[in-house]
Protein backbone atom coordinates (compact mmCIF):
# COMPACT_ATOMS: atom_id res chain seq x y z
CA UNK A 1 0.00 0.00 0.00
CA UNK A 2 1.42 3.38 -1.46
CA UNK A 3 1.38 6.35 1.85
CA UNK A 4 -1.46 8.91 1.08
CA UNK A 5 -0.73 12.28 1.67
CA UNK A 6 2.12 12.37 4.61
CA UNK A 7 2.84 14.90 6.53
CA UNK A 8 5.11 17.29 4.81
CA UNK A 9 9.01 16.19 5.78
CA UNK A 10 12.19 15.51 4.14
CA UNK A 11 12.11 11.50 2.89
CA UNK A 12 15.68 10.07 3.73
CA UNK A 13 17.22 7.97 0.85
CA UNK A 14 16.68 4.26 1.12
CA UNK A 15 20.00 3.91 1.28
CA UNK A 16 20.93 5.97 4.28
CA UNK A 17 22.49 4.22 6.85
CA UNK A 18 20.96 4.02 10.02
CA UNK A 19 22.82 4.37 13.34
CA UNK A 20 20.17 5.66 16.09
CA UNK A 21 16.93 3.98 17.20
CA UNK A 22 15.68 7.80 16.55
CA UNK A 23 15.73 7.19 12.73
CA UNK A 24 13.85 3.50 12.87
CA UNK A 25 11.11 5.87 14.82
CA UNK A 26 11.31 8.35 12.97
CA UNK A 27 10.49 6.18 9.67
CA UNK A 28 6.85 5.37 11.55
CA UNK A 29 5.93 9.27 12.57
CA UNK A 30 7.00 9.86 8.44
CA UNK A 31 3.80 7.49 8.23
CA UNK A 32 1.51 10.23 9.43
CA UNK A 33 -1.53 11.45 7.39
CA UNK A 34 -3.01 14.70 6.66
CA UNK A 35 -5.61 14.79 4.19
CA UNK A 36 -8.38 12.14 2.66
CA UNK A 37 -7.60 8.76 4.98
CA UNK A 38 -7.04 5.99 2.62
CA UNK A 39 -7.98 1.90 2.62
CA UNK A 40 -6.08 -0.83 1.10
CA UNK A 41 -6.51 -4.36 0.00
CA UNK A 42 -4.52 -6.87 -0.76
CA UNK A 43 -6.58 -10.54 -1.77
CA UNK A 44 -4.34 -14.04 -1.91
CA UNK A 45 -6.15 -16.79 -4.04
CA UNK A 46 -5.14 -20.56 -3.83
CA UNK A 47 -4.60 -22.05 -7.65
CA UNK A 48 -5.45 -25.18 -8.92
CA UNK A 49 -4.61 -27.22 -12.04
CA UNK A 50 -7.20 -28.89 -13.89
CA UNK A 51 -5.86 -31.14 -16.12
CA UNK A 52 -8.08 -33.18 -18.87
CA UNK A 53 -8.26 -36.63 -17.41
CA UNK A 54 -10.06 -34.91 -13.96
CA UNK A 55 -6.96 -34.64 -11.89
CA UNK A 56 -6.80 -31.39 -9.36
CA UNK A 57 -3.07 -30.61 -8.60
CA UNK A 58 -1.17 -27.17 -7.32
CA UNK A 59 -0.19 -25.43 -10.27
CA UNK A 60 3.79 -25.08 -10.75
CA UNK A 61 5.82 -22.78 -11.81
CA UNK A 62 6.97 -23.42 -15.26
CA UNK A 63 5.63 -27.15 -17.20
CA UNK A 64 5.24 -28.19 -20.20
CA UNK A 65 4.07 -25.99 -23.05
CA UNK A 66 -0.29 -26.32 -22.95
CA UNK A 67 0.00 -27.17 -19.42
CA UNK A 68 -1.42 -25.04 -16.36
CA UNK A 69 1.17 -22.86 -15.25
CA UNK A 70 1.89 -19.55 -13.31
CA UNK A 71 4.48 -18.00 -15.87
CA UNK A 72 1.84 -18.62 -18.29
CA UNK A 73 -0.55 -16.71 -16.79
CA UNK A 74 1.47 -13.97 -15.89
CA UNK A 75 2.77 -13.54 -19.24
CA UNK A 76 -0.88 -14.11 -20.33
CA UNK A 77 -1.59 -10.38 -18.00
CA UNK A 78 1.22 -8.85 -19.78
CA UNK A 79 0.12 -9.33 -23.12
CA UNK A 80 -3.67 -8.67 -22.52
CA UNK A 81 -3.34 -5.59 -19.12
CA UNK A 82 -0.65 -4.09 -19.88
CA UNK A 83 1.27 -5.38 -16.87
CA UNK A 84 5.01 -4.61 -16.42
CA UNK A 85 6.93 -8.29 -15.57
CA UNK A 86 8.74 -8.31 -12.38
CA UNK A 87 11.80 -10.25 -12.79
CA UNK A 88 14.66 -12.55 -10.48
CA UNK A 89 16.90 -14.39 -11.92
CA UNK A 90 15.27 -14.64 -15.22
CA UNK A 91 11.63 -15.50 -13.93
CA UNK A 92 8.77 -13.21 -13.36
CA UNK A 93 7.67 -13.05 -10.27
CA UNK A 94 5.44 -10.29 -9.72
CA UNK A 95 3.47 -7.83 -11.99
CA UNK A 96 3.06 -4.17 -11.68
CA UNK A 97 0.13 -3.34 -12.19
CA UNK A 98 -1.72 0.68 -13.37
CA UNK A 99 -3.74 0.22 -9.67
CA UNK A 100 -1.13 -1.82 -7.83
CA UNK A 101 0.62 -5.04 -8.00
CA UNK A 102 0.28 -8.44 -8.74
CA UNK A 103 2.96 -10.60 -6.38
CA UNK A 104 3.78 -14.38 -6.05
CA UNK A 105 3.47 -15.85 -2.49
CA UNK A 106 5.48 -19.21 -1.66
CA UNK A 107 3.54 -22.00 -2.82
CA UNK A 108 1.99 -20.12 -5.51
CA UNK A 109 -0.85 -18.25 -3.93
CA UNK A 110 -1.76 -15.36 -6.61
CA UNK A 111 -1.82 -11.54 -4.31
CA UNK A 112 -3.59 -8.42 -5.58
CA UNK A 113 -1.22 -5.91 -3.47
CA UNK A 114 -3.96 -3.08 -4.73
CA UNK A 115 -3.11 0.61 -4.37
CA UNK A 116 -4.71 2.48 -1.68
CA UNK A 117 -8.62 4.33 -1.88
CA UNK A 118 -10.38 6.73 -0.32
CA UNK A 119 -13.21 4.85 -0.61
CA UNK A 120 -13.83 1.22 0.71
CA UNK A 121 -16.48 0.64 -2.46
CA UNK A 122 -13.45 1.62 -4.78
CA UNK A 123 -11.27 -1.29 -3.35
CA UNK A 124 -14.00 -3.61 -3.70
CA UNK A 125 -14.46 -2.66 -7.58
CA UNK A 126 -10.73 -2.54 -8.05
CA UNK A 127 -11.09 -6.05 -6.85
CA UNK A 128 -13.37 -6.98 -9.00
CA UNK A 129 -11.62 -5.40 -12.33
CA UNK A 130 -8.47 -7.77 -11.58
CA UNK A 131 -10.70 -10.80 -11.35
CA UNK A 132 -12.22 -9.86 -14.62
CA UNK A 133 -8.53 -9.51 -15.73
CA UNK A 134 -7.27 -12.76 -14.50
CA UNK A 135 -9.92 -15.44 -14.17
CA UNK A 136 -10.91 -15.55 -18.02
CA UNK A 137 -7.45 -15.97 -18.62
CA UNK A 138 -7.04 -18.29 -16.05
CA UNK A 139 -9.77 -20.29 -17.23
CA UNK A 140 -8.10 -20.62 -20.75
CA UNK A 141 -5.17 -21.88 -19.06
CA UNK A 142 -6.93 -24.44 -17.38
CA UNK A 143 -6.20 -22.79 -14.20
CA UNK A 144 -9.40 -22.26 -10.87
CA UNK A 145 -9.10 -20.18 -7.82
CA UNK A 146 -10.84 -21.30 -5.17
CA UNK A 147 -12.14 -19.50 -2.35
CA UNK A 148 -10.39 -20.84 1.10
CA UNK A 149 -8.07 -19.63 3.33
CA UNK A 150 -6.01 -23.23 2.90
CA UNK A 151 -5.19 -25.26 0.15
CA UNK A 152 -7.64 -28.10 0.45
CA UNK A 153 -6.70 -30.58 -2.21
CA UNK A 154 -3.17 -32.66 -1.97
CA UNK A 155 -0.44 -32.65 0.59
CA UNK A 156 2.27 -30.28 1.28
CA UNK A 157 4.60 -32.40 -0.64
CA UNK A 158 2.33 -31.84 -3.86
CA UNK A 159 3.08 -27.63 -3.48
CA UNK A 160 5.87 -26.50 -5.59
CA UNK A 161 8.33 -23.69 -4.07
CA UNK A 162 8.11 -21.14 -6.20
CA UNK A 163 11.24 -19.27 -7.47
CA UNK A 164 11.85 -16.23 -5.41
CA UNK A 165 15.38 -16.10 -3.09
CA UNK A 166 13.48 -14.87 -0.02
CA UNK A 167 11.09 -17.73 0.23
CA UNK A 168 14.40 -19.88 0.35
CA UNK A 169 15.93 -18.79 2.70
CA UNK A 170 12.42 -18.62 4.84
CA UNK A 171 11.67 -22.31 4.54
CA UNK A 172 15.69 -22.63 6.10
CA UNK A 173 15.13 -20.86 8.82
CA UNK A 174 11.40 -20.96 9.92
CA UNK A 175 11.65 -24.99 10.73
CA UNK A 176 14.06 -23.89 13.52
CA UNK A 177 11.32 -21.74 15.06
CA UNK A 178 7.83 -23.70 14.69
CA UNK A 179 6.27 -26.95 13.22
CA UNK A 180 4.06 -24.69 10.92
CA UNK A 181 5.55 -22.04 9.34
CA UNK A 182 6.18 -23.83 5.95
CA UNK A 183 2.69 -24.94 5.77
CA UNK A 184 2.16 -21.08 6.17
CA UNK A 185 4.36 -20.36 3.40
CA UNK A 186 3.04 -22.82 1.06
CA UNK A 187 -0.27 -23.37 1.82
CA UNK A 188 -2.22 -20.26 3.73
CA UNK A 189 -4.31 -17.80 2.04
CA UNK A 190 -5.72 -14.19 3.63
CA UNK A 191 -7.30 -11.30 2.86
CA UNK A 192 -5.67 -7.81 4.33
CA UNK A 193 -6.67 -4.44 5.01
CA UNK A 194 -4.00 -1.91 5.07
CA UNK A 195 -5.45 1.81 7.15
CA UNK A 196 -3.49 5.24 7.49
CA UNK A 197 -2.83 6.50 10.82
CA UNK A 198 -3.07 10.34 12.15
CA UNK A 199 -1.04 10.43 14.74
CA UNK A 200 1.52 8.37 17.11
CA UNK A 201 -1.95 8.24 19.53
CA UNK A 202 -4.25 6.89 16.79
CA UNK A 203 -1.62 4.62 15.53
CA UNK A 204 -1.18 2.74 18.61
CA UNK A 205 -4.85 2.78 19.23
CA UNK A 206 -5.56 0.99 15.78
CA UNK A 207 -2.93 -1.16 16.27
CA UNK A 208 -4.37 -2.14 19.66
CA UNK A 209 -8.10 -2.50 18.65
CA UNK A 210 -6.54 -4.46 15.61
CA UNK A 211 -4.87 -7.37 17.68
CA UNK A 212 -7.82 -7.01 20.13
CA UNK A 213 -10.32 -8.11 17.40
CA UNK A 214 -8.69 -10.09 15.26
CA UNK A 215 -9.67 -12.96 16.91
CA UNK A 216 -12.97 -12.54 16.01
CA UNK A 217 -12.37 -11.47 12.34
CA UNK A 218 -10.83 -14.36 12.33
CA UNK A 219 -13.86 -16.65 13.69
CA UNK A 220 -16.24 -14.51 10.96
CA UNK A 221 -13.75 -15.25 8.16
CA UNK A 222 -12.51 -18.62 8.97
CA UNK A 223 -12.84 -20.34 5.53
CA UNK A 224 -10.22 -23.30 5.91
CA UNK A 225 -11.25 -26.60 7.41
CA UNK A 226 -9.93 -28.69 5.24
CA UNK A 227 -6.46 -30.60 4.82
CA UNK A 228 -4.89 -32.86 2.63
CA UNK A 229 -8.46 -33.30 1.27
CA UNK A 230 -9.83 -34.60 4.38
CA UNK A 231 -11.72 -32.34 7.36
CA UNK A 232 -10.33 -31.36 10.02
CA UNK A 233 -11.72 -29.70 13.59
CA UNK A 234 -10.84 -26.79 13.14
CA UNK A 235 -13.00 -23.85 11.67
CA UNK A 236 -9.57 -21.88 10.09
CA UNK A 237 -6.19 -23.65 9.64
CA UNK A 238 -4.49 -21.13 8.13
CA UNK A 239 -5.16 -19.38 11.80
CA UNK A 240 -3.74 -22.40 13.47
CA UNK A 241 -0.77 -22.30 11.52
CA UNK A 242 0.28 -18.97 12.81
CA UNK A 243 0.32 -20.16 16.45
CA UNK A 244 3.43 -22.07 15.83
CA UNK A 245 5.20 -20.31 13.48
CA UNK A 246 7.71 -18.48 15.05
CA UNK A 247 6.59 -17.02 17.99
CA UNK A 248 9.57 -13.90 18.26
CA UNK A 249 7.95 -12.71 15.36
CA UNK A 250 3.80 -13.44 15.58
CA UNK A 251 1.09 -12.93 18.08
CA UNK A 252 -0.41 -10.39 20.04
CA UNK A 253 2.13 -8.03 21.31
CA UNK A 254 1.77 -7.32 25.05
CA UNK A 255 3.68 -4.02 24.58
CA UNK A 256 0.80 -2.29 22.71
CA UNK A 257 -1.57 -2.51 25.68
CA UNK A 258 0.66 -1.14 28.21
CA UNK A 259 -0.34 2.70 28.94
CA UNK A 260 2.25 4.89 27.19
CA UNK A 261 2.42 2.64 24.40
CA UNK A 262 4.96 4.06 21.01
CA UNK A 263 6.43 3.67 18.03
CA UNK A 264 9.17 3.49 19.94
CA UNK A 265 8.04 0.50 21.72
CA UNK A 266 7.10 -1.13 18.51
CA UNK A 267 10.81 -0.51 17.01
CA UNK A 268 12.64 -1.40 20.06
CA UNK A 269 10.35 -4.90 19.63
CA UNK A 270 11.43 -4.93 15.86
CA UNK A 271 14.93 -4.39 16.83
CA UNK A 272 15.32 -7.53 18.80
CA UNK A 273 13.48 -10.17 16.36
CA UNK A 274 16.12 -12.14 14.05
CA UNK A 275 16.48 -11.01 10.66
CA UNK A 276 15.82 -13.66 7.89
CA UNK A 277 17.81 -12.23 5.61
CA UNK A 278 20.05 -9.10 4.20
CA UNK A 279 19.76 -7.82 0.62
CA UNK A 280 22.18 -6.92 -1.80
CA UNK A 281 22.52 -6.68 -5.59
CA UNK A 282 19.39 -9.02 -6.07
CA UNK A 283 20.35 -11.68 -3.80
CA UNK A 284 19.13 -12.69 -0.21
CA UNK A 285 21.61 -13.48 2.45
CA UNK A 286 20.77 -15.61 5.56
CA UNK A 287 21.31 -13.72 8.52
CA UNK A 288 21.67 -16.28 10.65
CA UNK A 289 19.35 -15.23 13.02
CA UNK A 290 20.96 -12.09 13.63
CA UNK A 291 19.08 -9.66 15.15
CA UNK A 292 18.37 -6.08 13.73
CA UNK A 293 19.96 -3.91 16.40
CA UNK A 294 22.86 -6.05 16.34
CA UNK A 295 23.17 -5.64 12.66
CA UNK A 296 22.92 -1.87 13.23
CA UNK A 297 26.14 -2.08 15.70
CA UNK A 298 28.37 -4.32 14.01
CA UNK A 299 26.99 -4.84 10.20
CA UNK A 300 26.79 -7.95 8.40
CA UNK A 301 28.79 -9.11 5.38
CA UNK A 302 31.20 -6.30 5.33
CA UNK A 303 27.33 -4.10 4.79
CA UNK A 304 25.58 -2.01 6.72
CA UNK A 305 22.04 -1.26 7.87
CA UNK A 306 20.24 1.19 5.74
CA UNK A 307 16.68 2.50 5.69
CA UNK A 308 15.71 -0.28 2.92
CA UNK A 309 16.91 -2.69 5.55
CA UNK A 310 14.98 -1.49 8.03
CA UNK A 311 11.71 -1.38 5.71
CA UNK A 312 12.72 -5.23 4.57
CA UNK A 313 12.70 -6.22 8.03
CA UNK A 314 9.39 -4.79 9.09
CA UNK A 315 8.10 -6.64 6.34
CA UNK A 316 9.09 -10.14 7.62
CA UNK A 317 7.56 -9.38 11.04
CA UNK A 318 3.77 -11.06 11.24
CA UNK A 319 1.91 -9.69 14.78
CA UNK A 320 -1.78 -9.79 13.82
CA UNK A 321 -1.75 -6.10 13.46
CA UNK A 322 1.51 -5.24 12.02
CA UNK A 323 2.64 -1.58 11.77
CA UNK A 324 4.44 0.27 8.94
CA UNK A 325 3.98 3.53 7.68
CA UNK A 326 -0.09 2.41 7.76
CA UNK A 327 -1.82 -0.25 9.74
CA UNK A 328 -1.47 -3.60 8.34
CA UNK A 329 -4.59 -5.86 9.77
CA UNK A 330 -3.72 -9.53 9.08
CA UNK A 331 -6.10 -12.29 10.73
CA UNK A 332 -8.91 -12.84 7.91
CA UNK A 333 -8.90 -16.07 5.70
CA UNK A 334 -8.88 -15.71 2.16
CA UNK A 335 -12.57 -17.19 1.06
CA UNK A 336 -16.10 -16.16 -1.07
CA UNK A 337 -15.84 -12.98 -2.97
CA UNK A 338 -18.32 -11.70 -1.11
CA UNK A 339 -16.46 -11.18 2.16
CA UNK A 340 -13.31 -10.66 0.43
CA UNK A 341 -15.18 -7.10 -0.72
CA UNK A 342 -16.60 -6.23 2.57
CA UNK A 343 -12.97 -6.48 4.32
CA UNK A 344 -12.17 -2.79 4.01
CA UNK A 345 -15.44 -1.64 4.90
CA UNK A 346 -15.50 -3.83 8.14
CA UNK A 347 -11.72 -2.08 9.05
CA UNK A 348 -12.87 1.37 7.19
CA UNK A 349 -16.07 1.91 9.53
CA UNK A 350 -14.15 0.30 12.50
CA UNK A 351 -11.10 2.30 12.35
CA UNK A 352 -12.53 5.82 10.31
CA UNK A 353 -15.34 7.42 12.97
CA UNK A 354 -13.24 8.39 15.82
CA UNK A 355 -16.77 7.24 17.92
CA UNK A 356 -16.91 3.78 16.52
CA UNK A 357 -12.94 3.45 17.09
CA UNK A 358 -13.64 4.19 20.69
CA UNK A 359 -16.81 1.57 20.56
CA UNK A 360 -14.45 -1.26 19.24
CA UNK A 361 -11.97 -0.48 21.73
CA UNK A 362 -14.59 -0.81 24.19
CA UNK A 363 -15.26 -4.40 23.35
CA UNK A 364 -11.84 -5.41 23.63
CA UNK A 365 -10.48 -3.15 26.67
CA UNK A 366 -10.13 -4.70 29.29
CA UNK A 367 -9.24 -8.52 28.24
CA UNK A 368 -5.83 -8.94 29.71
CA UNK A 369 -2.51 -10.30 27.72
CA UNK A 370 -3.55 -13.58 28.87
CA UNK A 371 -7.17 -13.72 27.89
CA UNK A 372 -6.30 -12.29 24.54
CA UNK A 373 -3.61 -15.27 23.84
CA UNK A 374 -5.79 -17.70 24.81
CA UNK A 375 -8.84 -16.57 22.65
CA UNK A 376 -6.13 -16.18 19.88
CA UNK A 377 -5.48 -20.44 20.51
CA UNK A 378 -9.27 -20.94 20.83
CA UNK A 379 -10.75 -19.40 17.94
CA UNK A 380 -9.02 -21.63 14.70
CA UNK A 381 -10.35 -24.34 16.33
CA UNK A 382 -13.87 -23.30 17.88
CA UNK A 383 -14.57 -20.01 15.58
CA UNK A 384 -17.83 -18.77 17.04
CA UNK A 385 -17.95 -20.79 20.09
CA UNK A 386 -14.71 -19.85 21.58
CA UNK A 387 -15.33 -17.97 24.57
CA UNK A 388 -13.63 -15.42 26.41
CA UNK A 389 -14.04 -14.78 30.35
CA UNK A 390 -17.06 -17.72 29.74
CA UNK A 391 -18.74 -16.18 27.20
CA UNK A 392 -19.41 -17.04 23.32
CA UNK A 393 -17.63 -14.31 21.64
CA UNK A 394 -20.41 -14.34 18.75
CA UNK A 395 -22.40 -11.71 20.52
CA UNK A 396 -18.98 -9.48 20.37
CA UNK A 397 -18.63 -10.39 16.52
CA UNK A 398 -22.25 -9.18 15.49
CA UNK A 399 -21.83 -6.38 17.76
CA UNK A 400 -18.35 -5.73 15.74
CA UNK A 401 -19.84 -5.38 12.39
CA UNK A 402 -22.98 -3.39 14.07
CA UNK A 403 -20.31 -0.88 14.82
CA UNK A 404 -18.66 -0.73 11.78
CA UNK A 405 -22.06 -0.03 10.22
CA UNK A 406 -22.48 2.73 12.49
CA UNK A 407 -19.08 3.76 11.33
CA UNK A 408 -20.45 3.66 7.89
CA UNK A 409 -23.44 5.59 8.26
CA UNK A 410 -21.18 8.25 9.58
CA UNK A 411 -18.87 8.00 7.18
CA UNK A 412 -21.64 8.69 4.55
CA UNK A 413 -20.87 5.16 3.04
CA UNK A 414 -24.08 3.92 2.15
CA UNK A 415 -22.17 1.18 -1.04
CA UNK A 416 -19.78 0.14 1.96
CA UNK A 417 -22.64 -0.63 4.49
CA UNK A 418 -24.15 -2.59 1.85
CA UNK A 419 -20.97 -4.71 1.18
CA UNK A 420 -21.14 -5.51 4.84
CA UNK A 421 -24.83 -7.41 4.51
CA UNK A 422 -22.91 -10.90 4.27
CA UNK A 423 -21.17 -10.07 7.25
CA UNK A 424 -23.88 -8.97 9.42
CA UNK A 425 -25.99 -12.35 8.19
CA UNK A 426 -22.99 -14.43 9.19
CA UNK A 427 -22.90 -13.17 12.38
CA UNK A 428 -26.60 -13.08 13.15
CA UNK A 429 -26.62 -16.73 11.93
CA UNK A 430 -23.18 -18.07 13.83
CA UNK A 431 -21.92 -19.26 10.81
CA UNK A 432 -18.21 -18.66 9.04
CA UNK A 433 -17.68 -19.92 5.72
CA UNK A 434 -15.90 -22.82 7.36
CA UNK A 435 -19.37 -24.20 7.47
CA UNK A 436 -20.37 -23.89 3.99
CA UNK A 437 -16.77 -25.08 3.01
CA UNK A 438 -18.04 -28.32 5.03
CA UNK A 439 -21.22 -28.81 3.46
CA UNK A 440 -20.16 -28.77 -0.26
CA UNK A 441 -17.58 -31.30 0.53
CA UNK A 442 -20.05 -33.11 2.21
CA UNK A 443 -22.57 -32.96 -0.23
CA UNK A 444 -20.20 -33.39 -3.50
CA UNK A 445 -19.22 -36.55 -1.85
CA UNK A 446 -15.22 -35.46 -1.26
CA UNK A 447 -14.97 -35.66 -4.88
CA UNK A 448 -12.18 -32.80 -5.62
CA UNK A 449 -13.04 -32.14 -9.17
CA UNK A 450 -16.57 -31.00 -7.97
CA UNK A 451 -15.78 -29.26 -4.84
CA UNK A 452 -13.46 -26.97 -6.75
CA UNK A 453 -16.37 -26.40 -9.42
CA UNK A 454 -18.58 -25.55 -6.33
CA UNK A 455 -16.00 -23.26 -4.59
CA UNK A 456 -13.94 -21.80 -7.36
CA UNK A 457 -14.15 -17.56 -7.58
CA UNK A 458 -16.62 -16.21 -10.07
CA UNK A 459 -17.47 -13.20 -10.94
CA UNK A 460 -20.15 -11.91 -12.87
Amino acid sequence: MNAASPVATASPSPTSLVTSNDQLVEHFRRGVKTGPLRIGLEHEKIGVALDEDGTVRPVPYADKPGRPQIRALFAGLCESCGCEAVLEGGNTIALKRKDGAITLEPGGQFELSARPFVLDTECAADLDEHLRELLPLAERLSIAFVGVGFRPLGTWDDVPWMPKGRYKVMREYLPTRGKLGVEMMKRTATVQANLDYVSEEDAILKMRVGVGLGPLVTALYAASPLVDGKPTDYKSFRAHCWLDTDNDRCGVLPFLFRDGASFRDYAEWALDVPMFFVYRHGTYTPAGGMPFRRFMAEGFGGQQATLADWELHLSTLFPDARLKQYVELRTADAGPLDMVRALPSLWRGLFYSQSSLQAAWRLCADWSVEERAQLRADVPKRGFLAEVRGKSIAPLVEEMVQIAIAGLRELDSPGGIALLDPLLCRAKERRCPADDILAVWNEVGGNPRAFVEKTRIRID
